[in-house]
């Protein structure tokens, strides 16, 4: 009789046997097998579990024996795979007893509580879907103040609705939503009149019903994949975020249980992360859900330095484990889960963070990584730029599958025209934070807001957790917003500007040819200052440094804005070649700023290419006059740069310092971000300053004018 046979014979004598469980019944004949010959080859080479070893400079040492090594896993290896089988004692107890309870018609308190969620869901189905659509009327309508961010995700829910590629069902989010609302309770706080919300049912909020509905609601037609695999909920504190996302990982991992569900909450530190934990450990008690309630059903909960989890069988064939972590990308590569709660994103260093926790879910077709925070110091950090990138899709300038698979819900505070937050205004504090008068006692964000305005050290705070705007961490110079309206204003291509009558002059930065190096051409046309920037990076450096520093370089090579060379340092014939790859296009370039103690190749190669290189020492004096006159050029809203990242980035990493006279000394909020292409931008504004003050003296400006007011 073959192994297989005699497994399936010892299941079917003790009366356990189900024809389900082959796959890993054959594992385990396999597995077995292979123990037999380890076993074999181990006493064929001393049959000892410790022995001598040699390391590799010669010197010995004494540890397991390799070949014990294999035959211990493998041993390790069967006994899970017969634990699975109810082929030991303790699994036999526990599957006979399960085996019993169906017979008699016994279920766990978990099936029971879902059971009655089921019924729930039936009962208040309609009573969700009206709840979802009188808020996204809401929303639309104005009846509601809500920011424009929340109203362009109702209006894309609306669109999904009627579009053919997606099917909506409602049926799994109103089993989602009754899960939660059966199943949760408050742990701590009070309602709005002082009442304690300890124990009470853990009701949603239509907001949160809105973001189930998206989550769960839409479908890949004819199948059974959902739409969507990420979600951003970026939402002011206080809102019912942190506790919301828990239960809503709880209710999906009990929706996927048959597929073995693995629910993951990482925080930017535990602490956060067990923000979520203690809420579910406590629900679980409250239900009797615990192995200490029903020792042959319950949920195991481990609580201690080492570990924070719960997990337990759902069902006869159904799998929970939820577990508590710290974020620690070098530690988490080899995580496998289905739903995943990115807690405070704002404190994640590096997208690296984020992508770890995204790559393990790749086994699983029907996965979720929810992120969620409120708004942080760094306006050029991960949650920063991810935040970003949302609004793009929710504006529609991102299309396409990727983003067809990120549910967007942003509650952030508008800005005003000249890029300001009127946070003092009720109307402003009620539009960005969808728990007003629910969560969020209005009276009291009041009394916060004025206080934010008599004492500016509480400023940055609630701007950051209470309206959910970005503030650097060491106060950038520059309001970006200001460069990005003026900015907008224009839209000349690279193909009109080289035709129009325009003086250009060049500026380059080569400090660093390792880094990040840059250039461009500064023009002034009509009363507008014209920038066409370009940068360059090393390949070889180009992938950690976009991982560590957080530049997304791939991108801006994507757009059109860097080249990136296969040598460890930047030649500096490619800025050579670009200037005149610009001037063989038809800019007229008059000339160009370049400090000569950084790369002096260059300034000799350019003089040798003809063109009119001038040196320019940096020199905070002479570039305070170029800084100034940008600044003042995005204020007018004249200033014009194509609307290229590279110089955005840049420009939101300008730390200044105010000297005598007004000039400013400036350099990088922080080491590990760049300014480069703002840097190189100043020396062309200089250049072109100092040219339109000599010919104020008639040095050489007026030249003989040619056919079509073009210059000899």
């Amino acid at each position: 009789m073959g192994r297989e046979a005699m497994i399936r014979a010892d299941m079917e004598a003790v009366g356990i046997y189900n024809p389900i469980f082959d796959a890993t019944i054959r594992q385990l004949a396999k597995t077995e097998r292979e123990l037999s010959r380890a076993e074999k080859d181990w006493r064929a080479n001393g049959g000892q579990m410790v022995a001598e070893l040699v390391n590799k400079t010669g010197g010995k040492y004494t540890a397991k024996d390799p070949h014990y090594a294999v035959v211990d896993q493998l041993r390790k290896d069967i006994l899970a795979l017969r634990n699975q089988l109810g082929l030991t004692p303790a699994s036999l107890k526990k599957a006979q007893a399960k085996q019993e309870a169906v017979l008699a018609g016994r279920r766990s308190r978990l099936e029971e509580l879902l059971e009655a969620a089921h019924d729930y869901a039936l009962e208040h189905a309609s009573a969700y879907q009206e709840d979802v659509d009188d808020y996204v009327d809401g929303c639309l309508s104005g009846e509601l103040n809500v920011c424009e961010e929340i109203r362009q995700a109702c209006q894309r829910y609306r669109r999904d609705l009627e579009n053919p590629k997606w099917e909506f069902r409602s049926e799994p989010a109103n089993e989602i939503i009754a899960i939660i609302e059966t199943t949760i309770c408050h742990q701590q706080g009070q309602f709005l009149d002082a009442t304690p919300l300890r124990g009470t049912p853990f009701y949603l909020m239509p907001y949160h019903k809105f973001i189930v509905y998206n989550i769960m609601g839409f479908y890949l037609s004819g199948t059974q994949e959902r739409r969507f695999k990420e979600a951003l909920d970026f939402i002011p504190r206080k809102n019912i975020k942190t506790t919301f996302a828990a239960a809503l990982a709880w209710a999906l991992g009990l929706y996927e249980s048959q597929s073995g569900s693995k629910v993951y909450e990482v925080g930017g530190a535990l602490k956060q992360a067990l923000e979520g934990f203690d809420f579910l450990r406590y629900n679980l008690r409250k239900n009797h859900l615990t192995v200490d309630d029903d020792p042959e059903n319950g949920l195991r909960i481990i609580n201690n330095n080492m570990e924070r989890s719960i997990s337990g069988d759902v069902g006869e064939d159904g799998f929970l484990s939820i577990n508590a972590l710290a974020s620690s990308p070098d530690k988490q590569d080899s995580f496998n889960c289905n739903i995943v709660i990115a807690d405070e994103m704002h404190t994640y260093k590096s997208s690296n963070q984020y992508q770890v926790l995204k790559d393990a879910t790749k086994a699983y077709t029907n996965k979720l990584v929810i992120g969620i925070s409120s708004g942080g110091k760094l306006a050029t950090g991960f949650c920063a730029q991810r935040v970003e990138y949302c609004r793009k899709i929710l504006n529609g300038t991102i299309t396409g599958d990727a983003a067809d698979s990120v549910f967007v819900f942003i509650a952030a505070a508008p800005r005003t025209t000249s890029g300001e937050v009127d946070y003092t205004n009720p109307k402003v504090l009620e539009c960005c934070n969808p728990g007003w008068g629910r969560s969020i006692r209005p009276q009291e964000m009041i009394n916060d807001a004025m206080q934010a305005k008599d004492d500016p050290q509480m400023r940055p705070e609630f701007l950051q957790k209470s309206l959910n705007v970005f503030t650097a961490a060491l106060n950038a110079w520059f309001d970006i917003e200001e460069f990005r309206r003026s900015d907008r204003k224009y839209d000349w291509t690279l193909e009109q500007l080289r035709r129009l009558p325009i003086k250009w002059y060049g500026g380059t930065d080569l400090s660093k040819l390792h880094d990040l190096t840059a250039a461009c051409l500064f023009g002034h046309y009509k009363g507008v200052d014209i920038i066409i920037p370009h940068c360059w990076f090393p390949l070889a450096a180009a992938t950690v440094k976009a991982d560590e520093d957080h530049i997304p370089l791939f991108g801006w090579k994507d757009d059109g804005w860097l080249d990136m060379c296969n040598d460890a340092v930047l030649n500096h014939s490619d800025v050579v070649k670009w200037y005149m790859k610009r001037r063989s296009e038809g800019f007229k370039i008059r000339r160009i700023g370049h400090d000569r103690k950084f790369c002096r190749e260059y300034y000799l190669e350019m003089k040798k290419m003809k063109f009119p290189i001038k040196d320019q020492p940096q020199l905070f004096t002479r570039k305070s006059e170029g800084f100034r006159y940008l600044e003042a050029s995005a204020k007018r809203g004249t200033l014009y740069y194509m609307h290229a990242e590279p110089f955005e980035y840049c420009v939101q990493n300008v730390r200044g310092t105010e000297k005598a006279d007004d000039m400013v000394m400036y350099d990088k909020l922080a080491p590990n971000l760049r300014i480069d292409v703002f840097d190189c931008a100043v020396f062309a504004a200089c250049t072109y300053l100092e040219d339109l003050d000599r010919g104020s003296r008639g040095a050489g400006w007026f030249e003989e004018t040619t056919k079509e007011g073009e210059t000899a």
